[in-house]
């Protein structure tokens, strides 16, 4: 898992501070400033980022 958090990081291109795996998705806590980066412009960045690792993602401030 430590593959998947390294690529989350390169895509998003945000701290990461936290990451759950919920069965087929990836929760992934960002400080609250950074969320609107980590989702990107019209949800751009996770749609991608879900593409290349198979999986859905939600991205929640912390």
């Amino acid at each position: 898992m430590t593959d998947t958090l390294e690529r989350l990081k390169k895509m998003l291109n945000v701290e990461i501070l936290e990451v759950e795996y919920q069965g087929d998705t990836i929760v992934v806590y960002v400080p609250e400033d950074q969320v609107r980066m980590a989702v990107g412009t019209g949800g751009a960045a996770v749609k991608a980022a879900e593409l290349v690792l198979g999986r859905k993602i939600e991205v929640r401030a912390r």
